[in-house]
């Protein structure tokens, strides 16, 4: 007749086979058993960057190039998804009404909660709306005018007899405010024609639709260093590293600062441990030699920040802007 195994023994095995599962679980999610809310392991599968611009454009290609290494810190598929519209604000709400699980993140602009809510207060988004993962980079403005045009300097603009056109990339984003005010500022008489992000932009500017443009320099530089754009000036607090000839607003003495920030955002109320395992993916992505080429190639600054500097920046951003644009009396809504 064959031995029962005792108590202890079956207690042992018991505990043994727990142990393993265990270990087998965590390994599955790169060895973090926390976070998911209701008890849940993290990441429950495959981790959605969610971009509130179409593909192709700066905000696109820097969530594909984060994605990529963060995904790989992750151990699971990072997928983008480009859902456009109002600036991002598609997207954001979007974000808002998913789980806070952070299976669904988001990289946001700067522009879409310091500006936009300038330009359109209804349903304006606001940063704490959301958890902050990290700060991502900073992309400056470019303001170009045709290589075939007249306008070669900011001096020809201020000497123009004629009423310019300036192209922006939509209503409340910062290409319109950084020409909002460098126009009011230097009393050029200029009227804003919106297009929908930077290429359709440039186009307008390259086929002389419009005078000048302020695009993000990623966006520019390809068509400046071939010689179809000029650059006349930055509107970043100091000479960007890529264009180190090109004077900025400030030095042509106008108070106009405007850059473009990202960070990743989660749904608000998305557990620290699930939070923490993303900053730690994404700062591994931040750290690999084809994220630093990325940057470089794209003429981004890197500006990986943790979340309380983003929410004050962004905030002081929003209310820098709002008093310049009641102290020169603009209206970003007349752009609509």
């Amino acid at each position: 007749m064959a031995q029962l195994p005792s108590r202890k023994n079956v207690r042992r095995g018991t505990v043994s086979a727990l142990a393993a599962t265990l270990t087998l679980s965590a390994a599955a999610c790169g060895g973090n058993l926390s976070g998911g809310g209701d008890g849940e392991a993290f990441p429950q599968g495959p981790v959605t960057l969610m971009v509130g611009q179409d593909a192709g454009g700066s905000t696109d290609l820097i969530a594909r190039a984060l994605a990529e290494g963060a995904s790989d810190e992750l151990g699971v598929a990072m997928p983008v998804v480009n859902t456009p519209g109002a600036n991002g604000a598609l997207a954001a709400n979007e974000i808002s009404g998913e789980k806070p699980d952070g299976q669904n993140l988001l990289l946001i602009n700067a522009s879409l909660t310091a500006i936009t809510p300038l330009a359109v207060p209804d349903g304006a988004i606001d940063i704490n709306d959301f958890t902050v993962v990290t700060g991502v980079s900073r992309d400056d403005y470019v303001l170009v005018t045709a290589s075939a045009s007249e306008l070669d300097t900011l001096q020809d603009l201020i000497d123009s007899d004629d009423e310019l056109k300036f192209g922006t990339t939509g209503v409340g984003t910062g290409s319109q405010l950084s020409q909002e005010l460098l126009f009011e500022q230097a009393e050029i008489a200029g009227t804003a024609v919106p297009f929908d992000g930077g290429s359709p932009t440039m186009t307008a500017v390259l086929g002389e639709q419009v005078d000048v443009a302020a695009i993000q320099l990623g966006e520019a530089i390809g068509q400046i260093e071939g010689g179809e754009l000029v650059p006349l000036l930055t509107f970043s607090d100091e000479r960007n590293q890529y264009l180190p000839d090109v004077p900025t607003a400030d030095e042509e003495g106008y108070d106009v600062q405007v850059s473009q920030y990202r960070a990743v955002v989660a749904p608000k109320g998305t557990p620290e441990a699930t939070v923490e395992r993303l900053r730690e993916a994404f700062t591994a992505a931040f750290g690999t030699e084809q994220y630093d080429s990325f940057n470089e190639a794209n003429l981004l600054t890197a500006h990986e920040v943790g979340a309380d500097q983003v929410i004050d920046e962004w905030a002081g951003y929003r209310e820098s802007y709002q008093a310049m644009i009641e102290e020169y009396g603009i209206d970003l809504s007349e752009e609509q």
